[in-house]
């Protein structure tokens, strides 16, 4: 080789390496991605489980001063009333729960401090201008096209029990249970008391 040659040779990436580099990225991308997702599932089932326990823990703890819980005026005390299906939001619970319920928590205690919602329909409770709930409790998997609410079921007829969600003839002996369904309504749930 002589010395014109030696000078036109260059250390530069050729077209072939460099698109081999962005492959091996896009495959090590490709395996990483699903850990990430099973990483943030995990954070956000443990993020429910502590949700539960608080709701659980404020409930029992409006019991204690009130010695009552905390049902809505209509309830007929004949079996256990649950809180976050269709027909009952668990909103008028976060209401009371969040001392902004005069009739039902006249001393003004807030047993409860929900995380707040980013937006419509997304995890925690949205809340207006004065700070009083205007949605349900969301679990962390909620978003604008998927929202499920928190569950909770409370001894309305004081026996010391409530159903198992899952198995309805038998008693859980508990004054209250929360359960979410998790992140679709086929996985398995997450309880309060599991």
């Amino acid at each position: 080789m002589n010395q014109i040659e030696k000078c036109h040779t260059s250390g530069a990436f050729t077209l072939i390496e460099l698109m081999v580099v962005i492959a091996i990225i896009a495959v090590l991308m490709g395996l990483a991605f699903p850990a990430y997702q099973g990483v943030q599932n995990a954070a956000k089932k443990t993020q429910a489980k502590n949700d539960l326990v608080q709701i659980v823990t404020a409930v029992n703890a409006f019991y204690t001063e009130y010695g009552k819980y905390p049902l809505p005026a209509g309830a007929a005390g004949a079996d256990d009333y649950t809180y976050g299906d269709a027909a009952t939001p668990n909103k008028p619970l976060m209401i009371i729960l969040t001392g902004k319920n005069a009739t039902d928590n006249p001393r003004g205690i807030a047993f409860l401090a929900p995380p707040i919602a980013t937006r419509a329909n997304a995890y925690g409770v949205e809340l207006d201008n004065a700070g009083n709930p205007t949605s349900d409790f969301n679990h962390p998997w909620s978003k604008p096209d998927f929202h499920e609410p928190y569950r909770i079921c409370i001894d309305e007829d004081y026996d010391g029990a409530v159903r198992d969600p899952e198995l309805p003839a038998r008693k859980i002996p508990a004054g209250v249970i929360a359960w979410s369904f998790g992140k679709n309504t086929t996985a398995p749930k997450i309880y309060s008391y599991k």
